[in-house]
């Protein structure tokens, strides 16, 4: 989807919208995927948070977890209520895109005038090794400060998503969230684990990023070969009907 919007957008602005049509293309990819799969994002760090390690028991799965969600905001007074009930699947999805748009618009924004200019100076002609490398280099690098500039708002996205009290969960606003951090730890509260945060992200966003690309430049060899196959077996068979025309005649 990143890819088709990118150059969607490119080719019908260009020039004026080249320099940002990765912002624009990776913002609106991202908030499509996050709204989609959210829920499943919201079990995984309930999970994640309210495991029982000594007890011994089994952890809740996806489904079990989703389900104990909906039942803590059913009232007699909204159980007709689907829609309100529902809404709670999507609890935090403000601090999730807040966290996540701009992390994409960071990240794409930088990565690609980077990795046009990167692999500007290795060359076309570069090998495998050589381009797997710069858009590994690029990604890393990428990654890493989108996760670092945007961590406080995925410390605010945890902690709405692990609030206990259904009711102020709903409530509760990205904003008054991590004023509410700030409050407690102040400028060390928001940046809680930005450390494996960057340590996950830049490597993450580098191997995708570097697997992709290699990937589509294969394909596109491929696709490539395929066609000059194909013309050059048409062009045979032209001229082979070519000859025989002459022959008869």
């Amino acid at each position: 989807f990143y890819s088709g919007l990118l150059f969607r957008v490119a080719d019908q602005n260009a020039p004026s919208m080249t320099p940002y049509a990765p912002l624009l293309a990776g913002s609106l990819s991202r908030s499509l995927a996050c709204t989609v799969c959210y829920p499943i994002e919201l079990a995984r760090t309930r999970m994640q948070a309210f495991k029982d390690f000594n007890s011994g028991k089994k952890a809740p799965g996806v489904m079990k977890t989703l389900l104990d969600v909906l039942s803590s905001v059913k009232t007699p007074e909204n159980m007709k209520n689907n829609v309100q009930n529902y809404r709670a699947l999507w609890t935090g999805l403000g601090a999730q895109l807040a966290r996540d748009v701009p992390f994409s618009a960071i990240c794409w924004s930088t990565l690609e005038p980077v990795r046009r200019r990167l692999l500007g100076l290795v060359g076309e002609e570069a090998n495998a090794a050589t381009v797997l490398g710069a858009n590994f280099s690029t990604g890393f690098v990428a990654g890493s400060l989108a996760a670092a500039a945007t961590c406080p708002l995925d410390v605010a996205k945890t902690r709405r998503q692990i609030e206990k009290d259904p009711v102020r969960a709903l409530r509760m606003t990205t904003r008054q969230t991590l004023m509410e951090i700030w409050r407690d730890g102040g400028m060390r509260g928001l940046f809680t684990g930005v450390g494996p945060r960057v340590g996950r992200a830049g490597p993450s966003v580098g191997i995708v990023i570097s697997f992709y690309e290699n990937g589509r430049m294969t394909m596109v060899k491929m696709s490539n070969s395929v066609n000059e196959l194909c013309k050059r077996l048409v062009g045979e068979a032209e001229s082979k009907e070519k000859v025989m025309g002459q022959a008869k005649a």
